[in-house]
């Protein structure tokens, strides 16, 4: 009898026991599905995370060419003004040095002007002293005429 009383223990031992490997098989297949759906997951967020980092290194990428084709008509802009500028100043410096040279020569031509005229103004003073000279000798030769004329009569 003692085995007979064993067996039936014996016999729900080995039950629990199948049931024991059949819950760790079961649990063990669980964990490597979920074990694979977690590496597929990983897997996933690594490739999005990639795709992430491309995308924003082609946006930091072409943000920098923006700013650098932005920098570079700034400095074409800037370049234009100032060749515009130094154009501009050298039409400005001719235009004075002409000015000057105008100024230069109708003050020439006015000192000149102004020498003709005491020249002429000189001439006209001797003429005029001449004419008076002239004139004084002849009312004199007319004083004498008419002193002589009044000493014969």
């Amino acid at each position: 009898m003692a085995d007979a009383s064993e067996q039936p223990g014996g016999e729900q031992l080995s039950a629990q026991v199948e049931m024991a490997k059949k819950r760790l098989e079961e649990a063990t297949a669980a964990a490597s599905t979920a074990e694979r759906r977690v590496a597929a997951e990983i897997e996933a967020l690594e490739r999005d995370l990639e795709k992430e980092r491309a995308r924003a290194s082609q946006a930091l990428e072409e943000l920098r060419e923006a700013h650098a084709e932005e920098l570079q008509r700034e400095r074409e802009a800037k370049d234009r003004v100032i060749a515009e500028a130094e154009s501009r100043l050298a039409e400005i410096e001719a235009q004075t040095a002409a000015a000057e040279k105008r100024i230069e020569e109708a003050e020439g031509r006015a000192l000149t002007a102004e020498k003709r005229a005491a020249d002429a103004e000189a001439a006209i003073a001797d003429e005029h002293a001449r004419a008076r000279a002239a004139a004084a000798a002849w009312l004199r030769g007319q004083v004498k005429g008419a002193g002589r004329e009044e000493g014969r009569q």
